[in-house]
């Protein structure tokens, strides 16, 4: 891959990056990739909301063990994942999504959609695609995008271009290092919101200032948090509720999941002591794995509008909502917003004993999946 990505600037202040010059155009040559589970509300209606939200993570877990040592800006959504590549990997990015299109059917009885379209097709569409990079710590960095390409590749996808095909019968990514163990995250504040807000007609001026009010509530001391603020937030119940899912994620464990479940149990409870007793296991030190999850965590990005997980107070919640209604009825933006009880994590850690570990933040009950469901039945009324 080239080091477009990876030259662009890291920047620790999220507010920063409403403004449109914190962003570079893609290359013109490059792809955006897009993904998303069918009817995953059904799904998450019926109590599959940790599967839904693993098989949204399994394209970015099986690009990233594709693409060993080279970074590509990608976004979780939930129910799905955005990214972007250059166009010189577009065969072998094929390949990876349509094992990963074959694996969450097989294994998580999941349908999943993908779709790789060139940004000189966005452009020509009279769409964009630029993208920034937000450093939620020290050791990870997360992609912004910006443009409006990244929503008209998903209406794309829906309707069924550039769709790319599964791959063979029993043919499956390498998803080592992709995990669902932790135990829900209560709500310390009374409930976890989950927003997806959106412009009505441009990224303007107006919009980023409703954007910028809503990051103003999500900040207020002792009304609003992140999810996982706190390293004692991060707890495993027995027996653990992801061992099912991560027991199917390598071939080896598909083979015999019995034995691979009790395999998983034995190595969480295990897991488990050591995060109890505080235990350092050769490189592995647990207190700093904990602070580095809080750190890393990925509860708020940009990505053609406002995408927000926040541990709030049912009344800044609703003070929230009235802004964005609002913002509404005025015509600046659109929104979908979800109250749940919890949070939850999936995680992509291809090493325990490093600091870049990746944790993905979505409400425990359905998240940004219902949220994106009522903001997509208002655009239908």
């Amino acid at each position: 891959m080239t080091r477009f990505y990876d030259d662009l600037p890291r920047e620790a202040d999220f507010g920063a990056l409403l403004e449109p010059a914190a962003y570079v155009p893609l290359p013109h040559d490059w792809l955006v990739g897009v993904t998303d589970v069918v009817d995953s509300t059904g799904a998450i209606a019926a109590g599959r909301y940790k599967s839904v939200n693993m098989a949204g993570a399994t394209v970015i877990a099986a690009l990233t063990n594709a693409f060993p040592g080279r970074s590509f800006p990608f976004v979780f959504g939930g129910d799905g994942a955005s990214f972007a590549i250059p166009g010189t990997q577009e065969s072998a990015a094929r390949a990876v999504l349509g094992q990963t299109i074959r694996f969450v059917e097989e294994a998580l009885g999941l349908a999943l959609r993908a779709a790789l379209i060139p940004v000189s097709d966005l452009r020509a569409a009279g769409k964009d695609v630029a993208v920034a990079r937000h450093a939620a710590s020290a050791s990870i960095a997360y992609a912004m995008f910006r443009g409006g390409g990244l929503s008209h590749a998903e209406a794309e996808m829906k309707r069924g271009a550039y769709a790319v095909a599964p791959s063979a019968p029993g043919d499956a990514p390498d998803l080592t290092g992709l995990s669902c163990r932790w135990s829900p995250i209560p709500a310390r504040h009374g409930v976890i919101v989950s927003l997806i807000l959106s412009p009505a007609h441009g990224e303007d001026a107006e919009f980023r200032a409703v954007v910028g009010k809503v990051l103003g509530l999500a900040s207020e001391a002792g009304q609003a948090a992140r999810p996982v603020a706190l390293a004692e937030d991060i707890s495993v119940r027995w027996p653990p509720d992801g061992a099912v899912n991560e027991a199917l994620t390598r071939p080896v464990w598909r083979r015999a999941p019995a034995l691979a479940r009790l395999y998983l149990r034995g190595l969480i409870a295990f897991q488990k002591l050591i995060f109890a007793r505080n235990w350092t296991v050769g490189a592995f030190d647990p207190a700093r794995y904990r602070r580095d999850l809080v750190a890393n965590a990925d509860f708020r990005k940009y990505d053609d509008g406002l995408k927000l997980t926040l541990d709030c107070t049912p009344a800044l919640a609703d003070r929230l909502e009235a802004l964005l209604a609002e913002a509404e009825r005025s015509g600046v933006a659109r929104f979908g917003l979800h109250r749940q009880g919890a949070a939850i994590v999936t995680c992509f850690v291809p090493s325990a004993a490093r600091n870049d570990h990746v944790h993905f933040i979505d409400g425990a009950d359905g998240g940004y999946a219902r949220a994106a469901h009522r903001l997509k039945a208002k655009q239908a009324a």
